[in-house]
């Protein structure tokens, strides 16, 4: 109960939008107004400044970069606007995000060269740095920190030390790390991250942000322009020069997400990133109980997503278990890869270790009830 208001508590164990507090949720209900109106353009500067210091990026040389939509945008504007002429994009790929970045390249036209590991692999670093000495034209290195698809956590201090080697922009997709595992801009190497309002801050959807070099955004006035709506130099010049977005800005989320940056300094990095470890551990000590097996070795997980195979039951069936549920307040989602059938938990959101005990109970009962062996069953391997 909140102001007189009573809202419903589910546990969204989905890779997000992520279970939020009734004061972000009620942060919405605000008077009508204008986001042209000077008193609206004060809050998003301090949400701008709020947002680098998340990832502890000096304001004088970061900055923030505000768009409406989902996480994929960021990954639309990072890479067309940020790849000089001439010059092509590497984007080391071991999951369905960094593919998704390679189908932009494609969609766009953009030179790139698609560097796949396997999904259930980190990308090797000496094939990396050979696809730079290889590749001279090099202008931009993408990938992805944590690929939710699998859980799987990526070397991107690593792989940007080896871009900058070379010469080359770095842009790191930190949708499902940003706000949750400590990210140091400068330390980790990166140019340009990004994430969306709904993930690790815990608010609502519509709002998506790239964190980044100001002085490569603004040598980057002079890359080809390849999109009008998203280009990175366009929405970050009508910010500095009036504070506002170009185009309408989603007015609800941005109250919103103001509130969630509050409860996030209030509950603080560290804490948090403890919070979401416990999640996740107990996550793994629910799954171990009832024998499930991971796709990713444990110590390459990000600590955030738990991919887990389906049993070889032939009661096993993902819809009836997720609707068994669903209905009783918990939401599981299926996996992303397309060589093994998954399930993902996520230690996402405004949840800790008891949601996720209370969650098990309720997950125990759906396999009961569909009769499902516990604990599960899996083929011998040959």
């Amino acid at each position: 109960m909140s102001d007189g208001i009573s809202i419903k508590r589910n546990v969204l164990l989905n890779p997000g939008p992520s279970t939020t507090t009734d004061t972000v949720k009620l942060a919405q209900v605000v008077p009508d107004i204008c986001p042209r109106e000077k008193e609206f353009a004060g809050l998003m500067k301090g949400l701008r400044e709020d947002l680098v210091r998340i990832v502890h990026g000096n304001l004088d040389k970061y900055t923030s970069v505000l768009f409406c939509g989902s996480g994929t945008i960021n990954i639309d504007v990072c890479i067309n606007s940020l790849l000089p002429e001439g010059k092509k994009v590497l984007v080391v790929n071991n999951g369905a995000y960094s593919t998704r970045a390679v189908e932009i390249c494609q969609y766009y036209g953009l030179p790139h060269i698609d560097l796949r590991f396997p999904v259930n692999q980190r990308p090797v670093l000496s094939v990396v740095e050979d696809a730079l000495k290889n590749n001279p034209d090099i202008g931009l290195v993408h990938t992805t920190h944590n690929e939710t698809g699998t859980g799987i956590l990526n070397p991107i201090r690593e792989i940007g030390a080896l871009a900058h080697k070379y010469g080359a922009i770095f842009t790191v997709d930190t949708t499902s790390t940003y706000a949750m595992r400590p990210i140091d801009i400068e330390k980790d190497n990166i140019d340009f991250c990004m994430a969306s309002a709904q993930k690790g801050l815990m608010a609502m959807t519509g709002l998506s942000f790239v964190v980044g070099n100001r002085a490569i955004i603004e040598d980057s006035k002079n890359f080809p322009k390849r999109s009008y709506y998203c280009n990175l130099y366009l929405q970050y010049e009508f910010f500095e020069k009036t504070g506002e977005m170009h185009f309408t800005p989603p007015v609800q989320t941005i109250y919103a997400t103001i509130q969630a940056l509050k409860e996030y300094w209030a509950e603080g990095e560290e804490a948090k990133w403890a919070r979401h470890t416990r999640v996740f551990e107990a996550i793994h000590a629910g799954l171990d109980e009832l024998g499930f097996k991971d796709v990713i070795k444990r110590e390459w997980q990000s600590g955030l997503v738990v991919s887990a195979i389906y049993p070889d039951d032939p009661n096993w069936d993902f819809e009836k278990v997720h609707d068994y549920c669903y209905k009783r307040g918990f939401t599981i989602y299926p996996g992303k890869i397309s060589t093994t059938n998954t399930f993902r938990l996520c230690a996402l959101g405004a949840i800790d270790e008891n949601d996720i005990k209370d969650f098990f109970k309720v997950f125990r009962d759906a396999l009961e009830v569909n009769n499902i062996q516990i604990p599960v069953v899996y083929k011998e391997e040959a």
